[in-house]
């Protein structure tokens, strides 16, 4: 990681580790609602059908990460395609400039800004099945009769969000090869997810489908404690103000 950011610095600038920033800031707040939203509503529809026990809380968080997926993809299509680019970011096109231009070239399906989405349902749906399963599984046995503190929320989320990182990395950089640049020499050598892992496992060995995981760890395990801190608290907040 310390040779990535030397070398991004040295040939592209700092201003570089801000690529495809606005896709993202975008997208935040639609794909937080989606993941807590859809949450909520696979919890109700399992609970309601009589399902019961730890896999129910797994099984909703793999519903919200799904429909996420559904909502992110296109997003992450920009995203991916600006960042893989090596020149400096003042001489990069806007992010809308991108999404027309793949749009116009390629389409809105799965050669186009929807490319990669079944990398992208498994990266959400793992993320989000580990995410909540754990975290609400694990705040049952620690607090089950009270309401968690903020300091107890902010270590599980932190936790929960960290181990789901290490299970849907290999997912994470699959859709990387597949939305990004492919060889000059083989353009559609990343086509599908199972055959992008297969090939990655064959060409690079198994510890390839782990590249990337200090960052984003370093990344999802604070942004997992912070997200469930501000989610329960301004649920809290709404509730007792009768909304």
């Amino acid at each position: 990681m310390a040779d990535c950011i030397r070398k991004m610095v040295k040939h592209e600038g700092a201003l570089s580790f801000y690529k495809g920033i606005l896709p993202p800031i975008l997208a935040e707040t639609p794909k937080r609602a989606t993941k807590f939203f859809s949450f909520e509503c696979f919890n109700s529809l399992l609970k309601s059908s009589g399902a019961t026990g730890p896999m129910v809380l797994v099984l909703a968080g793999l519903g919200a990460g799904l429909t996420e997926a559904i909502v992110i993809t296109p997003f992450e299509r920009v995203k991916v395609h600006l960042q893989a680019q090596r020149n400096k970011l003042s001489e990069q096109p806007s992010s809308w400039s991108c999404a027309r231009d793949i749009a116009r070239r390629d389409g809105f399906g799965t050669r186009g800004l929807y490319k990669g989405l079944t990398a992208t349902l498994g990266r959400h749906g793992v993320w989000n099945a580990v995410y909540f399963g754990c975290y609400h599984n694990l705040k049952s046995l620690l607090t089950p009769s009270q309401s968690a503190s903020v300091s107890t929320s902010l270590l599980l989320g932190f936790l929960s969000g960290a181990f789901a990182s290490v299970t849907n990395i290999p997912f994470d950089v699959a859709k990387s090869r597949i939305q990004g640049p492919q060889p000059v020499d083989n353009p559609f050598k990343y086509s599908t997810t199972t055959a992008t892992l297969r090939i990655i496992v064959k060409e690079e060995g198994y510890q390839a489908l782990f590249k990337g995981l200090v960052p984003k760890v370093l990344r999802l395990g604070p942004g997992g404690g912070i997200m469930f801190v501000v989610y329960e608290e301004m649920s809290s907040l709404l509730k007792r103000n009768g909304l």
